[in-house]
């Protein structure tokens, strides 16, 4: 087998794999949206996945070694949870956290000679 078959299988059946994962929820809960599961799914799981994230993202990207250890990150989450409490929109207070990170790690601004 060539390596363009190959690969265009591979692209083809992981398209179909991402794209099943996507639209069977979907399908499933289209007539089950009254269960009481699924209601507590609903209510519970989405600050669940947020609280994953944010311990994840804390212990994995947080600058610990820097003058003020971790404070890019947590500087960064504090600013996701007042942007979102003051306009209630997600996209806006992600995207200002995700900046105000970008901005303080490619900046250096935290690293131990800047400040310190």
């Amino acid at each position: 087998m060539s390596d363009t078959v190959y690969l265009t299988a591979f692209i083809a059946v992981a398209a179909a794999a991402t794209f099943a994962t996507r639209i069977i929820p979907f399908l499933f809960f289209e007539r089950h949206t009254e269960h009481p599961l699924v209601k507590h799914l609903g209510r519970f799981l989405p600050a669940a996945v947020m609280a994953l994230l944010a311990t994840v993202f804390l212990q994995r990207s947080a600058d610990w070694d820097a003058f003020l250890p971790g404070f890019d990150a947590i500087l960064a989450g504090a600013l996701v949870v007042i942007v979102h409490l003051w306009r209630r929109n997600a996209l806006l207070s992600i995207a200002a956290g995700t900046a105000t990170y970008m901005v303080i790690r490619q900046s250096g601004l935290l690293e131990s000679g800047v400040i310190g």
